[in-house]
């Protein structure tokens, strides 16, 4: 075992380093709690006026006394549909929590938000829940109160692969999976959604509040002439007792949760993978000085170790080629007690034997090649990979080139997309082109994917991209025969580089799920923690094999 990590001796640069990633975390907090009010005060005073229960106060009964919802995609669909008000983490709330001890995953139409009514990314984030459901075997339960798809939009949902319809496809394979799936309707399910509920192995509904039918009274009136009510048409009594759709009535929210709950009480246990784990021990150093080691510009540099010896347990590592391919981490170590196999990034400038000095962050020949090799190792031992993205990319240039670099960032590609063990990504600092590929981004299927609130996400870094972009525009300009004034193109450069940076923030990538969730850094340990406690629900593995790889 390699013992890492030294302390942390304090300056003015440290401190503002401090300051800035706690006012970044504390930024997030804030926008969190206003997205977690929904619709906003009034919208829930309604709901709540009458009767009802709202999405968040349905998700604390139903889960564990004393225990904590792991929520996921809080920001969807932020800044987006601003056009029709807004739609406030994409009107669904989901997460895992515990119903009597048992890990689920939980979805929640959050009703004060445009009535429930579903936009594309409240799809994209129904099926994304059903993904963490299906790939970790939990249980998943749907608590329905929506209006259905937001209609100015319905081009953007309902027709293509992972659109509306493939929620209703996704159901029967989890179904047939044998994972169970339960839903409680608890306001209107109308249209295409009310597949959903019935889909699932047993459905409850509420009395006076809960209906389900494909065409409401309206749209019944206008097709066919007939006269009725919502109620008469689709609600519990006629759903329950007459079409024998829905299986039981519950008087109210409370009661619906409570019979969730003793019916989940039931479930036969699931075996685990059973990923190795022993009793856990807290980093030597405090996870509090990860604020301390990330630096306020993402394209400055710090040293991976440091950051890892906050992280693992007893700040110690089994590294794995230590003195080779020295920009990219490999190290087996604990998080929690959990057997872990980290594959980190290294900003600081090291040196070779050589004596050359490597500038960290980017990924060599022979970075690739020992990360290859390492997740190869984790694949055939069973042990879960984390991967800690901080990356500008692949080196280029004709010393590179010369030197394969392809072929090594492809063999390191290759076993990433072939893995079978859990993986589990968090983006450090930067998540730039191919370097987002080979550390295992949202397009190589990581059980979880997180970013700490400065993380940034693109297709090169902002200087870069911006020099390419200024230089497209001005050949644009000057082929329709004009010039711009040093002033006009100093604005131009300006409006470009702010509109990519915009586009490129931790906050941009979640409202678009291209991750899970922004985290707060000192809670590395304990998300990690968590996400290889629900994939440890998951004993089924595929057999081990690489395609073809150049050596």
């Amino acid at each position: 075992m390699k013992k890492i990590g030294t302390e942390i001796k304090l300056s003015e640069q440290v401190l503002s380093k401090e300051k800035f990633n706690k006012e970044l975390v504390e930024k997030i907090s804030v926008l969190k709690n206003e997205i977690q009010l929904g619709g906003g005060k009034k919208s829930i005073e309604k709901h709540k006026s009458k009767g009802k229960l709202t999405a968040r106060e349905r998700i604390a009964i139903l889960i564990d006394e004393n225990t904590n919802f792991f929520e996921l995609n809080i920001f969807a669909g932020f800044k987006m549909y601003e056009e029709y008000g807004g739609a406030a983490s994409s009107g669904t709330i989901f997460g895992i929590g515990k119903i009597h001890n048992r890990d689920c995953v939980i979805v929640a139409n959050d009703a004060t938000v445009k009535a429930g009514a579903w936009f594309p990314i409240t799809c994209k984030k129904n099926l994304r829940a059903q993904e963490i459901a299906m790939e970790n075997r939990l249980p998943i339960i749907y608590l329905v109160d929506s209006a259905g798809v937001f209609l100015p939009l319905q081009d953007e949902i309902f027709p293509d692969k992972e659109h509306f319809g493939r929620i209703f496809r996704n159901n029967a394979k989890i179904s047939a999976m044998g994972i169970p799936q339960i839903s409680a309707i608890m306001g209107p399910c109308v249209a295409g959604g009310a597949y959903l509920p019935i889909m699932s192995d047993e459905t409850f509904i509420v009395e006076g509040e809960g209906s389900v039918f494909l065409a409401g009274a309206h749209l019944v009136k206008a097709a066919i002439g007939e006269i009725i009510d919502n109620e008469f048409l689709g609600g519990a009594r006629v759903q329950s007792n007459i079409s024998g759709v829905t299986d039981n009535i519950c008087k109210n929210d409370s009661e619906c949760l409570e019979t969730i709950r003793s019916i989940i009480s039931k479930f036969y246990e699931f075996q685990k993978a059973n990923f190795n784990r022993i009793e856990s021990k807290l980093p030597k150093f405090s996870n509090e000085e990860i604020y301390k080691i990330l630096p306020e510009d993402t394209l400055k540099n710090y040293d991976t170790y440091e950051l890892l010896a906050r992280i693992v347990d007893g700040s110690e590592i089994d590294e794995y080629k230590s003195g080779y391919g020295k920009t990219i981490v490999t190290a087996y170590a604990r998080i929690d007690g959990w057997s872990v196999g980290i594959v980190a990034n290294q900003r600081a400038i090291v040196k070779t034997e050589k004596g050359e000095m490597q500038v960290g962050g980017v990924i060599y020949s022979d970075s690739a090649d020992k990360a290859t090799r390492f997740i190869l190792n984790c694949n055939q031992r069973k042990i879960p990979l984390l991967f800690l993205q901080d990356v500008t990319g692949f080196m280029v240039g004709s010393r590179s080139e010369h030197g394969g670099i392809i072929k090594d960032g492809a063999k390191m590609v290759n076993a990433v997309a072939n893995s079978i063990v859990p993986k589990i990504t968090i983006i450090v600092g930067n998540s730039f082109g191919a370097g987002n590929y080979a550390m295992c981004g949202k397009s190589y299927d990581p059980r979880f994917i997180f970013a700490y609130p400065n993380a940034k996400i693109s297709v090169m870094g902002g200087a870069q991209a911006s020099s390419v972009l200024m230089d497209i525009k001005l050949k644009q300009v000057e082929k329709n025969g004009k010039h711009l004034s040093d002033i006009d193109k100093k604005k131009l450069l300006d409006d470009i580089i702010n509109s990519y940076q915009e586009k490129s923030t931790s906050l941009y990538s979640a409202s678009r799920l291209w991750i899970d969730e922004i985290i707060d850094p000192k809670k590395t340990r304990e998300v990690i923690s968590n996400c290889i406690s629900y994939a440890n629900n998951n004993p089924h593995f595929d057999d081990f094999k690489v395609g073809v790889i150049q050596t």
